[in-house]
């Protein structure tokens, strides 16, 4: 499916100024606003005035006026390759293992159906998913196939750090440890359930000696209170994931206990379990779990990148930070406020290294003409985005295999619009 990679069109890097929003700069009550300003991928700007001059002659202006800037969100936990499969499960379930043996039994053709699609185009579907939610940094749970290394998929994945499945379906841990980059944490699937099995898997990987400062547990739904304690001990950190506990298990993340963790972070999960996209999993944290609208944007920005190690100053607006930017629209109220209401119809603009990757049509009418190049459209309920993807050719490939009009994104229908 190479075919399905487009060829650049726009020199990613093109120096860029953005003038005319309101910024959020710092914790999601404050924002100001700013002209920022982005050369080679980098902000090299960032002023109080909207008159500033371009510090490049070749720059792009580009007008936000009326619209929030945030950072581009991290979601810290994703399968990209499941990006278009249905919510699969006849729940509860006490673990994991019994739900992974469950779908296949019961939803075998269902799985198969949709592993015909070939797996570059379903890892470009769960690229454009995130982006579509305003992510612009996603971990990705499995083997970094080379379409995910390419510089023109449409999000970034995180490159840098070592995975295994679970203590029970992992394989050799201690190996995918070994194999983890230096300077990388390892990140694995842990205490996902409810029963003493779950709840084992812990101290298990302590005794491996798998347990420490570099561990990223992901869910970690029966860690209690002497669980905790050793965590903390430790110096690990923690993902959770909260829609696909609750529908797999009947149970939530338990933040109370969970809130005093420093290193904690949110992700979506696949769509096999989860509600939805990233930001239907913030909202739903905010709803079901407790966790204060302040909190849960840390965690899709600032304290994944810091859970991830990522570097670049992801998660943050800042002088040499990466230009990854997401713009709504500005009611006056702050990202707090907005956060437990926000959803993808939301998301109007998306910057990635200074690369304008989705527009809204609005915001399409204000883009000069050469950032509009390589730009196609695509329908998502009720809302038409365009995206720097090939977005045609992807539909196409699906619908081979899934039927046309049959395919869905994150459980949301899709196509192309007249």
């Amino acid at each position: 499916m190479t075919d399905c990679i487009p060829s650049p069109q726009v020199v990613r890097q093109q120096p860029i100024m953005l003038y005319g929003a309101r910024c959020v700069m710092g914790p999601p009550r404050e924002s100001a606003p700013v002209t920022i300003q982005i050369v080679a991928g980098r902000i090299v700007d960032i002023s109080g005035s909207y008159s500033c001059a371009p510090v490049s002659p070749d720059s792009l202006t580009l007008n936000l006026e009326g619209f929030l800037l945030m950072p581009g969100f991290i979601n810290a936990h994703d399968h990209l390759e499941f990006a278009l499969f249905p919510r699969m499960g006849n729940p509860p379930y006490r673990n994991y293992i019994e739900w992974g043996e469950d779908i296949h039994q019961r939803f075998f053709d269902v799985i198969a159906k949709h592993k015909a699609v070939p797996k570059e185009v379903r890892a470009w579907w769960g690229g454009i998913r995130n982006l579509l939610c305003g992510v612009t940094t996603v971990s990705h749970h499995d083997p970094l196939w080379p379409v995910l290394r390419n510089k023109e998929f449409p999000i970034k994945v995180v490159q840098t750090n070592g995975w295994g499945h679970s203590p029970a379906l992992g394989g050799d841990l201690l190996a995918a440890r070994n194999a983890t980059p230096p300077g990388g944490v390892f990140v694995l699937h842990a205490c996902e359930g409810v029963d003493y099995l779950a709840r084992e898997e812990l101290w298990q990987l302590d005794r491996a000696g798998l347990l420490d400062a570099d561990t990223v547990l992901v869910h970690g739904l029966a860690i209690d209170a002497a669980g905790l304690a050793l965590i903390r001990k430790r110096e690990a950190s923690l993902i959770i994931c909260p829609s696909s506990n609750s529908f797999l298990f009947g149970r939530f993340p338990d933040m109370p206990l969970f809130g005093e963790m420093e290193r904690i972070a949110l992700g979506s999960d696949s769509p096999l379990t989860a509600e939805g996209d990233l930001l239907d999993e913030v909202r739903f944290a905010i709803r079901k779990c407790g966790i204060a609208p302040h909190t849960a944007y840390r965690m899709v920005t600032e304290a994944s990148a810091e859970v991830l190690r990522l570097e670049n100053c992801l998660g943050r607006i800042s002088m040499r930070a990466s230009g990854d930017l997401v713009a709504i629209r500005d009611t006056g109220k702050n990202v707090a406020t907005r956060l437990p209401l926000l959803s993808h119809r939301d998301i109007e603009l998306v910057i990635i290294d200074g690369s304008v990757q989705l527009a809204s049509q609005a915001i399409m009418e204000r883009l000069p003409y050469s950032l509009k190049q390589g730009m196609e459209p695509l329908w998502v309920e009720e809302s038409v985005r365009w995206l720097r993807a090939p977005v045609s050719k992807l539909l196409r490939e699906a619908e081979k295999m899934l039927g046309t009009d049959h395919v869905k994104l994150g459980g949301k229908p899709i196509c192309i619009p007249a």
